[in-house]
């Protein structure tokens, strides 16, 4: 395996997500979008719990999936098994799923937009920054069964 550059081993993920929270927070405050009202605001605040219980469910199994397995949870890290039952067996990126849907889920349930718009640059970031990365030290350490991973399971959904 090649060496990590420095700034491969920053956690980019997490702190992408984190900037697209508090931009949301920021951005609802100073330049509020407008707002969903009436029966359907009504049924946007329940899928936003509805999501939230998704998100909760999904990082728990992500994250004992990984555990048991005894790979890393740093996304910079290196991986030592493939994971590609429970959770990853119906998206390569549960836990990045989880954090975007975490968004989504914030965004219905207090109604600044804000969170959903920034949710999808998150993603976006997130592929382009790390999942990219990780794809191909993935596919340098487990070649063919990663590729056959890929081949069965989407990167998103």
């Amino acid at each position: 395996m090649k060496a990590v550059p420095a700034w491969r081993r920053i956690p980019w993920p997490p702190l992408i997500y984190l900037a697209a929270i508090a931009a949301s927070v920021v951005l609802g405050l100073l330049v509020p979008l407008p707002r969903i009202t009436g029966p359907f605001g009504n049924v946007l605040y329940a899928i936003g719990w509805l999501v939230i219980i998704a998100v909760i469910a999904l990082w728990a199994t992500s994250f004992r999936a990984m555990r048991r397995a005894g790979t890393t949870l740093d996304p910079s890290g290196e991986p030592s098994h493939l994971l590609t039952g429970g959770p990853f067996s119906i998206t390569r990126n549960p836990i990045y799923l989880a954090n975007t849907l975490l968004l989504f889920g914030v965004g219905f349930i207090a109604g600044n937009w804000w969170f959903v718009l920034l949710g999808i640059v998150a993603a976006i970031l997130t592929q382009k920054i790390a999942i990219k990365f990780e794809e191909k030290v993935l596919a340098e350490k487990f070649g063919r069964k990663y590729r056959d991973y890929t081949k069965k399971v989407r990167r998103w959904i």
